[in-house]
């Protein structure tokens, strides 16, 4: 799948807002804020429950990373996501 297609079909749903659980979060940090070279999703499968975690990190900026952003899309599929919500910006990793 290309990164157009991946990282559109990602803001879709992230534009859905709450829809319930489980619920899929995505925070992209990076050494500056034009570039995250690494995104950690977290996972809650009900309320109440913990979170879940996993990053991936790239080389290049994650949010233009096709492996990355496809990855993230599979892993919201796979879930069978309601919601996914999406710290805006990049976080500064010191």
């Amino acid at each position: 799948m290309n990164l157009d297609k991946s990282t559109k079909r990602i803001a879709k749903r992230v534009q859905k807002g709450f829809q319930g659980y489980p619920q899929i979060s995505l925070a992209y940090f990076g050494e500056s804020a034009d570039h995250a070279n690494e995104v950690v999703v977290g996972f809650i499968a009900e309320e109440g429950d913990a979170v879940q975690e996993q990053k991936f990190t790239s080389k290049c900026d994650a949010r233009k990373d096709e492996t990355i952003q496809t990855t993230l899309l599979k892993v919201i599929e796979r879930a069978e996501a309601k919601t996914v919500l999406q710290v805006e910006g990049v976080a500064i990793i010191k």
